[in-house]
Parts: structure tokens; C-alpha cells; sequence
């Protein structure tokens, strides 16, 4: 665990986070953890994936619903279950942590830099890129104009925001809360991600 070397990646939406968070991954030779850590925590806690998906990155309680599982026997069944957010939140939090504990990882979103604030080597990176350009992918993927892409976008942070907010008792996006903030639009993905690696190797004498 003391070797291994942690990279958390926040992101603004559409600002190349999870490609930045994979380049990085493979610079690092490091296992790489978006929704894919979704996997791990409904396989640790036995309750669906589409359950915790629809749940991921929102802060509340979510009481009195029929939630599917699989049992034992590999069959599907619905049951009530009180259950929180602050369970999922903690289901997801050792997810992280197992992984974490086993290789390098690359992080993206999940709180994981809170999560992993104890670990030796830890860094924790904000990307952030102009509106214009996020408004510009984001109509491209959804097929939706300008002003609705920028309204979507307003709203998917906010969601990620409160949830960070609550979770962390740190501020989302503020440069306070990480040890690098950089705006992708100006050198694009790759050359983002290769200038944050060099950023990690002088910081940690790789």
C-alpha cells in the first residue's frame, strides 16, 4: 500500500476528466476507476449496479424502496429496504479503499481524494476547461442546443457539487480542495494529462 501511488480526478463536466483520468492510468501503469467502481460496490454489497448508478453523486436518504439483488442462487428478487445514502456512500468508500490498497489507482470523482486522504501518496487534480467548449461537446453527445447544454451542465454540477460539499466538508472545484487545478481547453487532453504526469513524477521523485 505505501508504494502505491493514488491519483483522485475531479472534473467540470465535459471538460475531458475521464480521458485525462485514463491517460494518466496508463502512464502509471495504475488500475483506472470511474463507474466502473460502481461494479465494485454493488458486487461488495449485493445490491444492483442500476440501483447505485441511479443513486451516484447525490446526497439524501433514499428510504422505503424496492431495491433488486441477486442472491445466492443467482436470482433476481425485490425486497424494502431502509436504506441511506450515507450506506451507499459507505459502500463506495470501501470499494475505493480495497482497490487502493492492492495497486496504483486512477480515481475520477467518488470523493475518493477524501476517502484516501490517509494514504502516502495521494495526489489530487481538478479539471476544469472554458464553458464554451463544454457547452460545444456536450450538444454533440446529447444532440441538444446551446441553451439547454449549458442549463444541463449548471445542473449536473450542482448535483456534483452538493454531493462533494456534504461528503467531504471541502468546497468542489476550489483550488483549496486539490493540489492541482488546470484548464484542459488550453493544451487538450493528452498534452493536459502528460503536463499533470510530470507534475506527479517531480512531486513524488518518480
Amino acid at each position: 500500500m505505501e508504494n502505491n501511488l493514488i491519483i483522485n480526478v475531479g472534473r467540470q463536466v465535459c471538460a475531458g476528466g475521464l480521458e485525462i483520468g485514463r491517460l494518466l492510468a496508463k502512464e502509471f501503469n495504475a488500475n483506472y476507476y470511474d463507474r466502473e467502481l460502481l461494479n465494485l460496490a454493488a458486487r461488495e454489497s449485493g445490491f444492483s449496479e442500476e440501483f447505485l448508478k441511479r443513486s451516484d453523486e447525490r446526497k439524501g436518504f433514499l428510504r422505503f424502496l424496492h431495491v433488486p439483488s441477486t442472491n445466492s442462487m443467482g436470482g433476481e428478487h425485490f425486497y424494502q429496504n431502509n436504506f441511506s445514502q450515507e450506506s451507499l456512500f459507505k459502500f463506495q468508500s470501501d470499494a475505493i479503499i480495497k482497490a487502493a490498497q492492492k495497486s496504483s489507482c486512477v480515481f475520477v470523482g467518488r470523493c475518493a481524494d477524501y476517502v484516501l486522504r490517509d494514504f502516502p501518496r495521494v495526489v489530487n487534480i481538478f479539471i476544469t476547461a472554458s464553458l464554451e467548449a463544454r457547452a460545444a461537446l456536450f450538444m454533440r453527445e446529447k444532440g441538444v442546443d446551446h441553451d439547454e447544454a449549458v442549463r444541463r451542465i449548471g445542473h449536473i454540477e450542482s448535483q456534483r457539487a452538493s454531493y462533494y460539499n456534504y461528503y467531504t466538508g471541502k468546497k468542489w472545484g476550489h483550488a483549496s480542495s486539490y493540489d492541482l487545478c488546470i484548464d484542459s481547453t488550453i493544451l487538450g487532453p493528452e498534452d493536459t494529462a502528460m503536463l499533470i504526469a510530470e507534475f506527479i513524477k517531480r512531486r513524488f521523485n518518480l
